[in-house]
C-alpha cells in the first residue's frame, strides 16, 4: 500500500494574543501559553503545522505585525517586524476561553525569540499568523519513525498524540544533555519506542542509530526535523541508499547552523533536490 498525505488550507488570520502562563518544561524548553478572544476559530489539523510568531522590537518594546484586510495581508509602514516560525503545540477552547501553547528553545540572548521567551511573563503581548494550511497524517503508514532535535520536539509530540494506536512509533532524538527526554509525558513515553542521544556525548550519533534500524518497509513513514545540516546525510541515506519514495520521507530543516532566521521552506540539500 502506498503512503499518501493530504493537505488542507486554512484562512490566514493575524491574531493579537496575551501571555497567560509560562512553564519550564526542560532545561532549555519553555512553554508559553497564549490567550485571547482573537484565538476563536484557530485551526491546526496536522502534526507538522507551523505558524508565524511576531515579537516586540527589543530596542523599543513595540510589537509590529501585519494586518489582514479584504484585499489581503498589509504590512505596516512603520516599526520593525521580527518574526519566527513555531509549531502550535496544543489549542484548547472552552466556554469562550481560548488557549494556545507554543514551546520555545531558549539559548540566552542569541536571538530575539530566545531572548523574549527567556523573559516572557503573564500579560506580555504577541501576534501570531497561521497556520495557512496543514499536511494531515499519512494514509497507509503502519510505522512512523521520528528523528528530531529539541526544535522539533513539539512537532514530534503532535505526531505521538495524533497517530492512532494501531501505528507503531519509533523515535531517535538528539538533545543537549540528559534531562531532555523529560519533555514527553509518561503517556507519550509509553506510546513510542525511543532512543535519546546527548550532544554532551558528541555529535553525529543519529546517523548510525538510523542505519541500525535496518531495512525500512514501504508502509513506513519517516519524519526528519531539526538542524538542516544534521538532516542532509539522513535524508540521503533514506532516499538514495535505501531507495525510499518521496512520499515516505519528510525532511524539514527548522534551523541551519550559522544562519539567522533560515527559511525552513528551502530544500535542506540543494545539491540533491527532491525527485
Amino acid at each position: 500500500m502506498s503512503i499518501e498525505r493530504d493537505s488542507v488550507k486554512h484562512p490566514l488570520v493575524v491574531r493579537r494574543v496575551t501571555v497567560s502562563a509560562v512553564a519550564q518544561i526542560t532545561a532549555n524548553l519553555r512553554r508559553i501559553t497564549l490567550s485571547g478572544d482573537e484565538l476563536a476559530g484557530f485551526v491546526s489539523s496536522g502534526p507538522t503545522d507551523h505558524l508565524k510568531v511576531f515579537f516586540p522590537d527589543p530596542a523599543t518594546g513595540e510589537l509590529t505585525a501585519p494586518t489582514m484586510t479584504e484585499t489581503g495581508i498589509v504590512r505596516p509602514d512603520t516599526g520593525v517586524i521580527i518574526s519566527r516560525d513555531y509549531t502550535p503545540l496544543g489549542f484548547r477552547s472552552h466556554d469562550g476561553h481560548h488557549e494556545l501553547d507554543i514551546d520555545f528553545v531558549v539559548h540566552g540572548d542569541d536571538g530575539p525569540a530566545s531572548a523574549w521567551a527567556s523573559r516572557a511573563k503573564r500579560g506580555d503581548l504577541l501576534a501570531i499568523a497561521g497556520p495557512r494550511g496543514s499536511k494531515l497524517l499519512p494514509h497507509g503508514a503502519t510505522h512512523v519513525i521520528l528523528v528530531a532535535d529539541e526544535t522539533a520536539l513539539p512537532a514530534s509530540s503532535r505526531w505521538i498524540d495524533m497517530l492512532p494506536t494501531s501505528v507503531t512509533l519509533t523515535g531517535l532524538f538528539e538533545v543537549a544533555e540528559v534531562g531532555g527526554e523529560d519533555y514527553f509525558t509518561p503517556e507519550q513515553h509509553a506510546r513510542i519506542s525511543a532512543e535519546w542521544f546527548y550532544r554532551t556525548d558528541g555529535l553525529g550519533q543519529i546517523d548510525p542509530a538510523l542505519r541500525s534500524l535496518g531495512s525500512i518497509g514501504e508502509s513506513t513513514f519517516v519524519f526528519l526535523a531539526g538542524e538542516a545540516g544534521m538532516l542532509v546525510p539522513l535524508r540521503r541515506y533514506l532516499r538514495r541508499e535505501l531507495g525510499l519514495s518521496k512520499k515516505q520521507v519528510a525532511a524539514d530543516g527548522y534551523w541551519r547552523r550559522g544562519i539567522i532566521n533560515a527559511d525552513h521552506h528551502e530544500p535542506i540539500d540543494p545539491s540533491d533536490p527532491e525527485d
